[in-house]
């Protein structure tokens, strides 16, 4: 799927896009411009390496509800895109698959199953995939690898797995890098940005499907949008949705995901990532 998620990045149409927002299509980067390394052959990663691509960047997404307008696969599609960004902003990046099982909670708890489509990965099976694809990446000859997650429950273990592989190989030459701040500081950021530009509080934007999120994914995949089902706080109570979705538009995704990718890209200059 996380093929397909570039392919359907890449065929967006200017009909899409005019009709999600205003934004003309060139001012939307081109996601086939960015060096994502499924659509690479192995010989490409390897002259890349080479030509002093040394930086690999692990998109973290997710696999949940966002109420009844919005697909499961949200993150998946907004962290593909923001990861190409970031690669291009950095210049010397790759990008490995996206990640799109994390964790989502307990599979055992009551009410677990009230939204079928959720697939939670708990956290350690999480920390162990992340593990075993940095290593993966440390031997073919990255020497800075990128952790990014679109969604919360995810910085706790690229984190974890952060700081412990930066103890294991201290004196390798090889870092990792969990840049919590596209997520963390992200977030904060166009919640102030919407409150200051518009008047909204934080209980109209949302924290889960509203005004951000949805705008984002219009930005990235309008395609994903079911605008006949949007709805503040997806219309009843048990919808997943926190927040007003019918205030997105492309526009605001636009902003929101350029928070998020500079957010990180600070992060990773300053050198504040764990250690």
């Amino acid at each position: 799927m996380a093929y397909s998620i570039i392919r359907m990045l890449g065929v967006a149409t200017f009909a899409t896009l005019a009709v999600a927002s205003p934004l003309a299509a060139q001012e939307r980067p081109d996601p086939y411009a960015a060096p994502y390394m499924e659509s690479m052959t192995w010989t490409e990663i390897r002259d890349a390496i080479a030509g002093g691509k040394k930086v690999a960047i692990i998109p973290t997404g997710g696999t949940e509800q966002n109420g009844p307008h919005m697909v499961m696969g949200k993150h998946n599609y907004i962290v593909t895109f923001a990861a190409g960004l970031l690669a291009q902003r950095l210049g010397n990046a790759l990008i490995a698959p996206t990640l799109q099982y994390v964790p989502e909670g307990d599979y055992n708890r009551p009410g677990f199953g009230d939204k079928p489509g959720v697939i939670s990965l708990l956290e350690p099976a999480y920390e162990q995939v992340l593990d075993a694809a940095v290593r993966s990446l440390k031997v073919h000859g990255f020497t800075d690898i990128i952790l990014i997650g679109d969604s919360g429950p995810n910085q706790r273990g690229m984190s974890n797995i952060a700081k412990a592989l930066n103890a294991e190989w201290t004196g390798s030459g090889v870092r990792v890098h969990a840049l919590t701040d596209y997520y963390e500081q992200g977030r904060i950021l166009i919640r102030d940005y919407l409150n200051k530009t518009y008047g909204w509080s934080e209980q109209v934007v949302g924290s889960h499907a509203g005004t951000s999120d949805t705008s984002q994914l219009l930005y990235v995949f309008a395609q994903g949008i079911r605008t006949d089902k949007l709805a503040p706080n997806g219309g009843s109570p048990d919808a997943g949705v926190q927040g007003d979705p019918t205030k997105a538009s492309a526009a605001i995704g636009k902003i929101a995901i350029d928070f998020k990718v500079n957010s990180a890209l600070s992060q990773f200059r300053s050198g504040t990532s764990a250690k």
